[in-house]
Order: C-alpha cells, then sequence, then structure tokens
C-alpha cells in the first residue's frame, strides 16, 4: 500500500503500521536490528523511555547487538527512563558494546575511565582510557581522535600527593607532541573540525611535525569551511557525544 505523506491521517497511520512491524519483527521473528528499531520507536515516537530502555537492555544482553548496548548505557549514564543515573551500569554495557566493536562504546568508555567518577564507583584509569580512545580513533570515531591528540598536547598529570611539593608537576602520562600530531591528523582526515584547527597550530609552531607555513593556512582553511558548514545549517558528518 501507497501512502500520501501529505495527508496527517495517512502519516499517521504510516506511523502506527511501523510500530506494529517492528513488535512483530522483534517479538515473532526474534531480529536484533529490528529489536533496536523497535526501541528506537518507543523513544522518539512514543516517548516511554522506560519501555525504550527495557528493549535496548534487552537487545544487548539476549541479542548481542552493540548499538542496543551503547544506547542502553547512555541511558543509565543520564539516568534516562529510570529514577536515577547508574554509572556502573553504564560503564558495563559500554565495555559490552565496545567489545562487540561499537566504536562509539570505546570512546565514552574510554570517557569514564580518564575524568574523576570515585564518586560513582569507578576508579579513574588514563592509561586505560587512552587506550580505549585509540581503540575508537582506529574504528574512525573523530571525537576520540581529537580527545587523544588534546591528552597528549597537555599531558596527563598525576594527582598530586599531600606532601609533595607544590612546584612538582608527574605525570602519568608525558605530553607527546608527535603522537598529538598523529591524532589530530586522524581526527580531521575523519572530520573533526577542532582537530584541524590544532593541526594547523602544530604545521604553524612546528610542534610534533616540521613548521609548514603552507598546511598551516591548508588546514586552517578546512577547520573555517567547516566552522561555516555548521553557522549555515548545512549537514556535516560528525559523531556526536551523549545525546
Amino acid at each position: 500500500m501507497g501512502y500520501n505523506f501529505q495527508s496527517e491521517s495517512e502519516v499517521k497511520e504510516f506511523i502506527k503500521n511501523l510500530g506494529i512491524e517492528y513488535r512483530f519483527g522483534c517479538y515473532s521473528e526474534k531480529k536484533a536490528e529490528v529489536c533496536h528499531l523497535l526501541a528506537d520507536y518507543l523513544e522518539s515516537i512514543d516517548k516511554n523511555y522506560e519501555k525504550a530502555g527495557i528493549v535496548y537492555k534487552t537487545t544487548c544482553d539476549d541479542y548481542k547487538y552493540a548499538k542496543s548496548c551503547s544506547k542502553y548505557a547512555t541511558y543509565a549514564l543520564l539516568g534516562k527512563g529510570a529514577k536515577k543515573s547508574d554509572f556502573k551500569a553504564a560503564y558495563n554495557y559500554f565495555d559490552k558494546g565496545c567489545e562487540l566493536g561499537d566504536p562509539t562504546s570505546c570512546f565514552h568508555q574510554g570517557l569514564l575511565l580518564i575524568t574523576r567518577n570515585e564518586e560513582q564507583g569507578i576508579a579513574q584509569n588514563p592509561i586505560k582510557g587512552m587506550s580505549l580512545l585509540e581503540k575508537s580513533c582506529n574504528a574512525e570515531h573523530s571525537n576520540a581522535c581529537y580527545y587523544l591528540s588534546g591528552m597528549y598536547i597537555a599531558g596527563v598529570r598525576k594527582s598530586p600527593k599531600k606532601d609533595s611539593p607544590s612546584d612538582k608537576i608527574e605525570y602519568t602520562v608525558p605530553k607527546d607532541m608527535k603522537q598529538a600530531f598523529k591524532f589530530a591528523l586522524k581526527g580531521c582526515e575523519l572530520g573533526n573540525m577542532y582537530s584541524c584547527a590544532n593541526l594547523s597550530q602544530m604545521y604553524a609552531k612546528g610542534d610534533g611535525v616540521e613548521k609548514n607555513p603552507e598546511l598551516a593556512a591548508k588546514y586552517r582553511k578546512m577547520a573555517t569551511e567547516m566552522q561555516e558548514d555548521i553557522q549555515g545549517g548545512k549537514t556535516l558528518s560528525f559523531q556526536e557525544g551523549l545525546t
């Protein structure tokens, strides 16, 4: 049956039938990808976040569907569809998604380890966190490449001990401009505006790479054009953070 999408009644009928098809494909045919679509439907059309969260979780647990693991982890982190957030559950489901090959899961799992979340039951581990970001970057997650580059630009400081001299700074991960350049280049190639801007600065100053004014100008132009695309409302392919 064809639908006239200029007709409000036919659009409503189409959406209703879509929900019926997703339920059949998930519950009767037990197709993981359709279960994920059903959860998306419950989230976006029905606005029933509690049910959507249940379907995402079940699809991850029962069918090992990576995108559902990532989505449920985000729900747990934000407390969406629940009374409160659960960082431990979020971490565990990002871990599942990452193991199943989802780079977004690896990215968020890495961020949870890099930032301070001890009060939420997650011990800070920047070394493991950076390894997860690298795994995500290698799987072409542009934001992971950008974060890694920034961490190598600044270095990762150790938390100072109470009796340590205030002027003595120790690093868990030292500054490394060559590594910073490598990940900035990768992030820029994947369309990350901020990576391109950092790359321009590195070429301009000769940080981590031989100084090259022409390439500095090239990457500055790329970053500017990306920014103009965003401000102009054009569609740009960036991988998002938490939604």
